[in-house]
Order: structure tokens, then C-alpha cells, then sequence
């Protein structure tokens, strides 16, 4: 199957800030903090470092008045929009609308009376706020459980159902849908059936993955697996580590389908006893190297003449191990001067950082 193959699920548009989501638009990649959102100093470093990797979208935790009052400041030095993770306090969603949330995380459902869900849905019209209903396996409300006897997809597709029709009787529909899970099976069978059953944006997620490792594989099997059959119109990867990572592993899903190109594209071989270059090391030390790179390009490291010179010319810039202590090197397919293998970090880091920015001035 080729990303031109995969067509996407059709779905009503929303905005998050600036971000569209839905409708074919660009799958947008989201993280979420972990500091005390109470902090301003802490989260909005916390923020940058997301936007340097690329995210799109972030969410921060709101569960007290002082996290709102926080989220007024931390909008303002931010570029990405913010949604406001609601726990049940309605009026904690009226306050992150007022103080510049882009999108409130909220389930109508838990929020109390009617005219609660009217406040909360008022101040979302009034500050321009889409809504994530956002169901998870874990929390299932009482009587789902008990009509279906266990957590399981047809009873998050349910209650994934029952909270939009609380915001559609009030007349909104500026809002997307998660109905996550950590087990991948149950995650990827409720965002089949919730596809076939409504036209909303879909938030995909593997909820509580588990660390990096472990976390990566379960969201590239589920995400991947919905993406390949056109669901899911942004993600999540939840991961145990490093917020970035999220950001990153989310990308390289997005990438190896096709469906997304974002930042620098690493092909290496998995090395062999003909390797002429320390490929895991340049690889390890270009991941960091590059990390900053937002133009889409391809570094091909290949330890040796067998496929490497292949692989090389059809990157942007590439490099084989030639014996010597030389390694082949190649630019925009065409093959240049060998280079001392001990530099070959410096060498394709100065190249691609050049490309780069020459990419980015024709734009």
C-alpha cells in the first residue's frame, strides 16, 4: 500500500487555535505537560520544548483556580494552542475559556446539571473553544459497566455517543472524539465502530502505553493500524518518558505512512561484520544533531558498498562505509569525494542544516 492508497475517513472540520482538524486537513501531532500547571516558568519551557520538535498541538491539566489563572499567562508566551485538560469542575472549563484555551478537554456527561453543560457550552462559543469528548476504557461511567459487565468497545463508543448528544442538543458541534484505551485491541475496535457511526474528527490514542519502548510499539500497531485505514484525524502518543517523545514517535508514524513529512528521516542499516563505519554511532549522535530540523528530508547511513550506495543516492544526503576509514558520500543523489569516517556526523549534519535552510528560504 502506498500513502496515496489510504484514504482518509471523511469528518467535519474543527480548529484548535489555528490548527484544523478534520475534513482532510494535515494529521496534527499533540503532547501533553507533565509540570504543575500552576507554574507558569516551568510549563511554558516545558511548551517550547514541545514546539521545538514540532508539536502542534499541547494540553495542560487544569484541575484548580490556580491552574486557570496560570493559563492566562502561559497562552501568552506560547506559539502552539493550548487545550485545558477539565477534570469535572465546569467552572474550571468557563475559566480556561475566558483565559485563552483553544480547546477544552471535557466530558459534558460529568460535568453535573443541564445548566452547567449551557455555561460551559456558552463560554466555548463565546471564546471560540472546540471541545474534546474524551472517553477512556479505564473510567467508564457506572452504568455502562454494569449494562455491559466489563470495560470494552461497544460500551466507549456508547458513552463516546451519549456525551456528544449532550453538546448536539445544546447546539454545538465544534468538537472531535478519543475513545482510548490501553488495550490496543478494545482502542482500535471502538475507533472503528465510533467511524462507522458518527462524521466527527477522531483523536487517536493508546492511553497509558507504558515507557518509551514498550509505549512506541503499542501506538504504532493501534494508531498505525487506524491511520492505514483512513481514522484518525490527529494523536496522542501517550508514552511514559520524555514529552518530547511523543512528539517524535508520533511524527515517525505519520512519516513511514506516508501521510505527514516532518523533520529529518533517518534510513541506516542494522550493521554487519562489513560495516566500514560506526553506523549505531552516527546514528545516535545525528538523532540529536537533527532533532531540530523541521524541513522533510532523508539521511541514509549504510555501513558498507553492499546496499549502502543504493540506499545513499536516493537520500538527501547519505553515506556508506567504503573501507580505509573512508566513507562514500552522497548529495542529492550524486556521488561527491569520500570523507574520513571518523567526521561523517559533522559532515551530513553541516550539509542537511544547509539544505535545510535553503528549503526554507523558498518558501
Amino acid at each position: 500500500m502506498k500513502a496515496s492508497e489510504i484514504k482518509r475517513r471523511r469528518s467535519r472540520r474543527i480548529y484548535v487555535g489555528s490548527v484544523p482538524v478534520g475534513d482532510g486537513a494535515p494529521i496534527s501531532v499533540q503532547s501533553m505537560t507533565n509540570t504543575p500547571t500552576a507554574d507558569v516558568a516551568a510549563t511554558v519551557a516545558q511548551i517550547r520544548s514541545l514546539e521545538a520538535v514540532g508539536a502542534d498541538i499541547v494540553r495542560v491539566s487544569c484541575p484548580d483556580e490556580e491552574s486557570t489563572k496560570a493559563l492566562r499567562e502561559i497562552v501568552k508566551q506560547v506559539k502552539v494552542p493550548i487545550v485545558s485538560d477539565i477534570h469535572f469542575h465546569y467552572k474550571r472549563a468557563i475559566e480556561s475559556a475566558e483565559a485563552g484555551a483553544a480547546c477544552l478537554r471535557i466530558n459534558p456527561g460529568n460535568i453535573g446539571s443541564a445548566e452547567r453543560v449551557r455555561d460551559v457550552v456558552k463560554a466555548a462559543k463565546d471564546y471560540n473553544c472546540s471541545i474534546r469528548i474524551g472517553v477512556n476504557g479505564g473510567s467508564l461511567d457506572k452504568h455502562l459497566l454494569e449494562k455491559y459487565g466489563e470495560p470494552c468497545a461497544d460500551a466507549m463508543v456508547e458513552s463516546a455517543l451519549e456525551h456528544a448528544k449532550i453538546l448536539e442538543d445544546n447546539d454545538f458541534f465544534n468538537f472531535k472524539i478519543s475513545v482510548k484505551s490501553s488495550d490496543t485491541l478494545m482502542m482500535m475496535d471502538a475507533y472503528r465502530k465510533l467511524a462507522a457511526k458518527c462524521d466527527y474528527p477522531l483523536h487517536l490514542g493508546v492511553t497509558e502505553a507504558g515507557g518509551l519502548r514498550a509505549g512506541t510499539v503499542k501506538s504504532a500497531l493501534g494508531i498505525g493500524t487506524l491511520l492505514m485505514e483512513g481514522i484518525g484525524d490527529t494523536l496522542r502518543v501517550s508514552l511514559t518518558a520524555d514529552v518530547t517523545e511523543e512528539i517524535k514517535v508520533g511524527f515517525e508514524i505519520l512519516r513511514t505512512l506516508g501521510l505527514r513529512y516532518h523533520g529529518v528521516r533517518i534510513v541506516s542499516c542494522p550493521t554487519c561484520a562489513r560495516r566500514g563505519i560506526d553506523v549505531e554511532k552516527v546514528v545516535k549522535a545525528l538523532e540529536v544533531r537533527l532533532e531540530h530540523i523541521s524541513e522533510p528530508l532523508k539521511v541514509a547511513v549504510m555501513g558498507c558498498v553492499v546496499n549502502g550506495p543504493g540506499e545513499a543516492r536516493e537520500a538527501d544526503v547519505g553515506v556508506c562505509g567504503g573501507g580505509n576509514g573512508k566513507a562514500l558520500l552522497f548529495v542529492a543523489g550524486q556521488q561527491k569525494e569520500p570523507i574520513d569516517a571518523n567526521n561523517a556526523v559533522d559532515v551530513i549534519a553541516d550539509l542537511v542544516e544547509k539544505i535545510a535552510a535553503q528549503k526554507a528560504e523558498k518558501k
